[in-house]
C-alpha cells in the first residue's frame, strides 16, 4: 500500500483494502496530513510504501521511487514492518536538501518508534524530520 497514492480516497469513505492494512482510519488521515505538510513545507514530494519489499530491498525501493510522477524532487519512505527493513530513497533534486546524514538520523528515529509498536508514529516523526531537514523549497 502506498499512502501518498491513498492520499485522496483517505478522506470520509477510505476503501476497503486501505482498512485491511496495517493502520486505522484516524492512523491513516495522520499520515496524510503528515505528508501534506512535509510536501507544503519544502516544494517536495514525500509518499510512504508499506508492504514486502523484495530483496535485495533497497533495489526493490529505488524501483518504486523511479516510478513516482517527480522522482528528482521526491522522497520515499519503503517500510516492510515484516521484514524490519526501512528505506528511505530521495530523488537527485531532494538528496541536495536532505543528504544521506539527515536520511539516516531520521531512519534511526523512524526504527526507534518502530521497534516500540508505534509504526504510524514512527512514519509521521519521520516524514516531520526529514521535512524540516529540507527546509523550504
Amino acid at each position: 500500500m502506498t499512502v501518498g497514492e491513498k492520499r485522496a480516497e483517505a478522506g470520509a469513505a477510505a476503501p476497503p483494502d486501505v482498512l485491511d492494512g496495517p493502520f486505522s482510519t484516524r492512523q491513516l488521515l495522520r499520515i496524510d496530513e503528515a505528508l501534506r505538510l512535509a510536501d507544503q513545507g519544502t516544494g517536495l514530494v514525500f509518499s510512504v510504501y508499506v508492504g514486502g519489499l523484495d530483496e535485495p530491498v533497497r533495489e526493490h525501493a529505488e524501483r518504486l521511487h523511479h516510478q513516482l510522477a517527480d522522482p528528482d524532487r521526491s522522497v520515499l519512505i519503503a517500510v516492510s514492518p515484516n521484514q524490519r527493513q526501512l528505506e528511505i530513497v530521495t530523488g537527485r533534486h531532494a538528496r541536495k536538501r536532505i543528504p544521506d546524514t539527515y536520511a539516516k538520523l531520521a531512519a534511526l528515529s523512524m526504527a526507534a518508534a518502530f521497534g516500540g509498536g508505534d509504526l504510524a508514529g514512527g512514519i509521521i516523526q519521520g516524514l516531520d524530520q526529514l521535512a524540516s531537514h529540507a527546509g523550504r523549497g
